[in-house]
């Protein structure tokens, strides 16, 4: 133990800058989805999903794909990018406090990557492979980088 306090400075943890870098790309990817989402419309979504109805010579009355096609309007465009933009955004707010090592950031950053954790799960169980086994164990790994960050903030007594 020591009586040292905790230092915030982000150098002092380079766990959390590669984190930070991790969520930013996520995030921007995020906008730039959404972005793409919104200056493409519905149109081309109606026409993708018809061009696998044909080429696949499925039913054009029954099925998931045709009831996706029937669902897609410029509304449910419109409220798909808006959803992905604030996923984004809080992606990129997100990685902006972990690069300035705020403890915010690291609670955000546990909550967010543990509520991924049952779909990591089920993910293994419907499909197990290495794929699914990364994707745990970085998950897995970016908890344990912000829980011991936030244990670090909390001197002991």
């Amino acid at each position: 133990m020591t009586d040292k306090p905790y230092n915030p400075d982000p150098h002092a943890h380079p766990g959390l800058h590669l984190i930070a870098l991790f969520e930013a790309c996520k995030g921007l990817l995020a906008v730039l989805a959404a972005t793409g989402l919104e200056i493409l419309g519905p149109l081309p979504l109606q026409g993708a999903i018809s061009h696998l109805i044909r080429r696949f010579n499925l039913d054009p009355d029954h099925g998931a794909l045709p009831s996706l096609l029937k669902m897609i309007s410029p509304d449910a465009v419109h409220m798909a990018a808006a959803g992905i933009f604030a996923y984004g955004l809080l992606h990129v707010v997100e990685a902006w406090g972990l690069w300035r090592a705020k403890a915010w950031a690291s609670w955000l950053g546990c909550l967010s990557a543990a509520l991924y954790l049952p779909f990591d799960i089920y993910a293994i169980v419907r499909h197990p492979g290495w794929a699914s086994w990364s994707v745990l164990a970085v998950n897995l790994l970016v908890i344990a980088v912000l829980a011991r960050d936030l244990v670090r903030r909390h001197p002991r007594r």
